[in-house]
């Protein structure tokens, strides 16, 4: 049986459909550049992946595949539930998108007259890091359908985000770990934003 059917069966939130993507390849190529740079989450089992795979199985074309690293436990955060978890209208887009190198972070707004101002992700980020307070900070993560198409020709990545303030079940020092680790992911991600650019 492959990893695939493994996974499908623990957990479907790990499966994720590639089969209306114009563009596979480049979509494959952009997320594959995250890969364990963004946390992962999994609603149906309200558990965090910080330590994970990507994986496109050969039998399974047309689908991507979350594999958390079985031997880091300590990676792994539980019971955070889905009532914590926001959507963010946030985007990671390729610069090609708007005519320049590097990666940004784009806002859709829901009224369509409102032009989204693309911010060079280092910039998103420290942003990001600065909004809120202790108790309610800006963390970003991907669940199952976050890889998207922004046009027909670019690939891109929809954030959403967990808020600590709404994890009742968990204890101060829980939350802490979650920002903790989180924050980490963003400061990779700050630190390799040339190098995931350069790769696609």
């Amino acid at each position: 049986m492959t990893a695939a059917h493994n996974t499908q069966q623990a957990n479907n939130d790990l499966v994720w459909s590639l089969e209306n993507f114009n563009q596979r390849d480049l979509a494959k190529n952009f997320v594959t550049r995250f890969e364990s740079r963004l946390c992962v989450y999994s609603p149906s089992v309200e558990q965090v992946y910080t330590n994970y795979t990507i994986n496109f199985p050969n039998s399974e074309n047309g689908k991507m595949v979350v594999l958390p690293n079985p031997y880091a436990f300590h990676d792994t955060f539980h019971n955070v539930t889905s009532n914590a978890v926001r959507d963010t209208g946030l985007f990671i887009v390729p610069g090609a998108l708007i005519g320049k190198s590097g990666l940004f972070v784009i806002v859709k707004y829901k009224n369509q007259t409102v032009k989204p101002v693309p911010l060079p992700i280092r910039l998103a980020l420290k942003k990001m890091v600065r909004t809120g307070d202790d108790s309610d900070p800006f963390l970003p993560i991907l669940i199952k359908g976050d890889l998207r198409e922004f046009d027909s020709n670019t690939p891109c990545l929809h954030l959403h985000r967990i808020k600590l303030s709404e994890l009742h079940t968990r204890s101060d020092f829980e939350k802490q770990n979650i920002k903790n680790a989180i924050f980490d992911k963003m400061s990779d991600l700050y630190r390799d934003a040339d190098e995931i650019a350069a790769g696609i």
